[in-house]
C-alpha cells in the first residue's frame, strides 16, 4: 500500500490533505507532520542552512515512518523541500509545482495570488523553472491580499478566503490563468467559478502527482 507523508505548518492542513488522499486513491494510507514554527524561521531567515537542515530532519521522519513520497505544502519551504530530497532516498514533492506546470500550459499570462510576501519569491521562481521547461515566456503579475494572513492566524477561515477571492477578481481580466499560490487558498477557488479564466490551485493536483510518484 502506498504511504504519502506531508509536512505543513499549519494544522488546517492535515485534514484537507487526508481527505485529498481518501479521494484520489483510498489504498494510499497518509503521515503528517505539523510545524508552524519552521514556517515562522523560513519567513525570518529565508532558506538558510539551519532551515534546510531543519526540513531535511522532518523529511527524514516521515520516511522512517514508512512514506513512500513526500510533499511539503507550504509554498514558502517549497524550494529548501525539494532540495532536501536528494538526501531522503524518496521523492520530495512541492505542493505547487504541479499547480505552476499547468498555470505555464494555460496561457502568457500569469496572476500569482498570495497572503504571504515571503511566498511569492519562491512561486516566481518555481513559474520561472517551469517556464523554462516548457519553453515558454509568461508574464507573471503578483498580488498580496493585504490582511488576509493575518484572518487566516486568527482562525477567521471565511474572511481569509474571501479576502483571497476579491485579490484574485481584481486581477482576473488582466491575465489568462490565476494561480492560487498557498495550499491554504485551495477553497478561494470555489468562490471565484464566475471568472473568465481558470483559477488553479494546488491540492489536488499535489496529491495526483504524489500518488503517481509513491507507486513502483
Amino acid at each position: 500500500m502506498p504511504r504519502l507523508g506531508f509536512l505543513h505548518t499549519a494544522e488546517v492542513h492535515v485534514a484537507t490533505f487526508e481527505a485529498l488522499v481518501r479521494e484520489v486513491d483510498p489504498g494510499s494510507s497518509a503521515a503528517h507532520l505539523v510545524e508552524p514554527d519552521l514556517l515562522a524561521r523560513a519567513r525570518g531567515e529565508g532558506p538558510s542552512p539551519g532551515v534546510a537542515a531543519a526540513t531535511l530532519a522532518l523529511v527524514r521522519r516521515l520516511v522512517d515512518d514508512g512514506a513512500d513520497v513526500v510533499v511539503c505544502t507550504c509554498s514558502t519551504l517549497g524550494p529548501v523541500a525539494e532540495l532536501a530530497g536528494d538526501g531522503s532516498g524518496v521523492p520530495v514533492l512541492r505542493v505547487d509545482r504541479p499547480m505552476a506546470r499547468e498555470a505555464v500550459r494555460a496561457g502568457p499570462r500569469i496572476a500569482v495570488v498570495a497572503a504571504l510576501e515571503s511566498t511569492l519569491g519562491p512561486t516566481g521562481d518555481l513559474l520561472a523553472d517551469e517556464a523554462r521547461r516548457a519553453g515558454v515566456s509568461p508574464t507573471v503579475v503578483e498580488v498580496v491580499a493585504p490582511g488576509a494572513w493575518a484572518a487566516f492566524e486568527r482562525g477567521e477561515t471565511a474572511a481569509y478566503l474571501r479576502q483571497v477571492a476579491d485579490v484574485a477578481r481584481g486581477v482576473a481580466d488582466q491575465v489568462d490563468v490565476v494561480v492560487l499560490a498557498q495550499a491554504s487558498m485551495a477553497n478561494a477557488a470555489a468562490l471565484l467559478a464566475e471568472l473568465p479564466v481558470p483559477v488553479l490551485a494546488s491540492p489536488l493536483l499535489a496529491v495526483r502527482h504524489a500518488v503517481d510518484a509513491a507507486r513502483p
